[in-house]
């Protein structure tokens, strides 16, 4: 789709119609909206966005992420603990 253009040459943003949006989902939206301190446009906007953006994570992050979480559980989960759990029903 080409872009618009105003009088200016900036680019102008395109109008979307949504229609037969069931109550509950325009509920939902809207409640999200007010958490978020946003317009229920600009939320619709802002779940596009998270939508359509690309979701890679880098390899860097996600390994310091296990790191940090194996530093966190190191001696809390021993061979004893996970037994004891699972006899018990996990917590």
């Amino acid at each position: 789709m080409k872009p618009y253009y105003n009088h200016l040459g900036d680019q102008m943003a395109t109008n979307f119609t949504l229609k037969n949006i069931p109550d509950e989902v325009y509920e939902k939206v809207k409640e999200r909206a007010d958490r978020n301190h946003r317009s229920i446009n600009g939320e619709i906007i802002s779940i596009l966005s998270a939508a359509t953006a690309p979701h890679r994570i880098p390899v860097d992050v996600i390994l310091a992420r296990a790191r940090a979480l194996r530093e966190r559980t190191r001696g809390h989960l021993t061979d004893d603990f996970i037994n004891q759990a699972k006899r018990e029903g996990r917590p």
